[in-house]
């Protein structure tokens, strides 16, 4: 068999093995096929067949291994899960890796994010206390060579490989630096490198701590765990989840499991082609509480929503941002031949109160979907109404609606291009190259002056207006992206925070949350009291 009629041959199988696995479940939600159904889907398996060898055969040019494995990948297999719901999804190997290593939460490389801009591949920043931080390589440099060979022309998923690999092993890596004459040749032994699904944890204000999480992988438990007993004895903790795409079941479990009391029900999963399973906290947080404030936004979904819904619903925390995305379909991954993947929905995910988060996506395209078109208000009364423990309203059927609304603050067309042109990550090498920067570096009329002139050279124009009327901005995204290349990710990521005007108003809310809790609590005793005086009653 020829090397095209091997991987057409495995294309072909991989689909049969995916719709073998969907028409499992099928079958196990509406019970036994008839022969009839059967017969069908004999009938459709071998016109997909027969389509597919015409087009492979006879289209006017000749389908190369990569035309042919885009067909099924990037075509049959993607059209059909579509159909089924926005969420079901097949990985090739390259994105069931990146899942898996998304997963795990950490690989073995050097320790840097990298993005390819202009057909040059830049570092966007280095991990701390990994082997390219500690080699001294910053943000802004453009990797020319890896091992001596030229990086012209290189994807940054090719140099990302060509970084990666066994703990121990050495690397060569060429930059080249604004400012520096020569290029800077770094020797790196590649080691294991963490990736935190907490990117930022500190003190925010005496007492109040305050926690971004960025995603639910194998290690957001025991990070969540650690971080809340840092803060000692903890007055308030700001929960940021905003843009959180959610990730495990089992770590969102685990969260909640440090904030909730023992017994409490976190999630529940409901599906035809498995049995109902609930989900409570187990261990409790023994009694320690604190008031709760979770920040959200459009784009906070799935395993974040889930967090999001049962602190809600148990009076735990005060949530408030914007509506979230409303992602409540649960994926079962499931192993294919050739390392791929398929993630598959077989449940619907449910706050304690009997909420389905799932937004509906019936008549919507992906594109509507993934972007909140026809999506219901907060308010509307199509939505299913609950009752939280003390018997505030919630509203099911279309992710978690806020308890106080923040709106996040909409950029002016100005703001729009110099983010989308990475202006700021362009002029920190620059200025950095002939200015000394110390910890008390504040961006002044000398560092704004410089600036402006650094968009004439990169030819974007601006009004005064533009400048004057966003210098706080300004001043805090040229900041951040200064002192990440002088001090480090994490006094870059903890500037921004310091500045963030929804951090900031979520702060105002802590008192609301503490006055949650206390009701929380005094509900839970009249509860407690009442039980105990009905059993009393029947034992007379």
């Amino acid at each position: 068999m020829t090397p095209r009629a091997r991987r057409a041959f495995f294309a072909i199988i991989l689909f049969f093995s995916i719709c073998a696995v969907a028409g499992t479940l099928l079958q196990r939600r509406v019970g036994a096929q008839t022969s009839e159904d059967e017969s069908q889907l004999r009938d459709s398996l071998k016109t997909f067949t027969n389509v597919y060898a015409l087009v492979e055969q006879n289209y006017a040019e000749p389908i190369t291994g990569d035309r042919a494995d885009a067909a099924i990948y990037d075509g049959a297999i993607p059209g059909m899960l579509q159909v089924l719901d926005p969420h079901s999804h097949f990985y090739d190997p390259k994105a069931y890796a990146r899942l898996r290593e998304d997963q795990r939460g950490h690989y073995y490389g050097v320790g840097m994010v990298i993005q390819q801009q202009n057909n040059k591949v830049y570092v966007v920043t280095p991990y701390e206390d990994t082997p390219s931080y500690r080699a001294g390589i910053h943000p802004g440099d453009i990797i020319s060579a890896v091992d001596g060979k030229s990086t012209d022309g290189w994807s940054s998923d090719q140099v990302a490989k060509a970084l990666k690999g066994p703990k121990g092993t050495h690397v060569q890596v060429t930059t080249v630096r604004y400012g520096q004459p020569k290029p800077l040749v770094f020797d790196l032994t590649r080691d294991e490198i963490p990736h935190p699904s907490i990117d930022l944890k500190y003190e925010i204000r005496p007492g109040v701590g305050y926690i971004h999480l960025t995603q639910f992988q194998e290690t957001t438990g025991d990070e969540m765990e650690e971080a809340i007993n840092g803060f000692g004895n903890l007055k308030g903790l700001i929960l940021d989840l905003r843009e959180n795409p959610g990730g495990l079941l089992s770590q969102a479990v685990d969260v909640c499991d440090h904030l909730l009391a023992k017994g409490q029900t976190i999630v529940s999963q409901r599906g035809r082609a498995y049995p109902d399973q609930n989900y409570t906290a187990t261990h409790g947080n023994g009694g320690k509480t604190f008031p709760i404030v979770v920040l959200v936004n459009r784009d906070t979904a799935s395993a974040a929503e889930i967090v999001s819904g049962a602190l809600q619903d148990h009076d735990r925390a005060l949530i408030v941002g914007e509506t979230t995305f409303g992602k409540g379909l649960v994926q079962t991954v499931y192993n294919l031949s050739e390392n791929s993947g398929l993630a598959l929905t077989t449940y619907h995910y449910y706050t304690p109160s009997g909420r389905l988060i799932q937004r509906n996506y019936a008549g919507l395209s992906l594109y509507d979907y993934y972007n909140h078109a026809g999506a219901l208000p907060a308010d509307s009364t199509n939505r299913e109404v609950k009752l939280t423990d003390s018997g505030r309203t919630v509203y099911g059927g279309g992710g978690i609606t806020p308890d106080e609304k923040i709106d996040s603050p909409k950029p002016t067309p100005f703001q729009d291009t110099l983010l989308n042109r990475e202006v700021f990550f362009q002029f920190a090498p620059v200025y950095v190259s002939d200015h000394t920067v110390d910890k008390n570096f504040q961006v002044d009329d000398a560092v704004i002056a410089d600036f402006k002139k650094f968009l004439t050279t990169q030819g974007i124009d601006y009004t005064d207006n533009d400048i004057n009327g966003t210098k706080d901005w300004l001043a805090v995204h040229i900041k951040d992206k200064i002192f990440t290349i002088q001090f480090g990710q994490l006094q870059g990521l903890r500037t921004l925070a310091d500045w963030d005007p929804m951090i900031q108003k979520a702060l105002t809310f802590l008192p609301e949350a503490q006055a949650l809790e206390d009701n929380a609590h005094k509900i839970e005793q009249e509860k407690a009291m009442a039980r105990n005086s009905a059993s009393n009653s029947s034992s007379q």
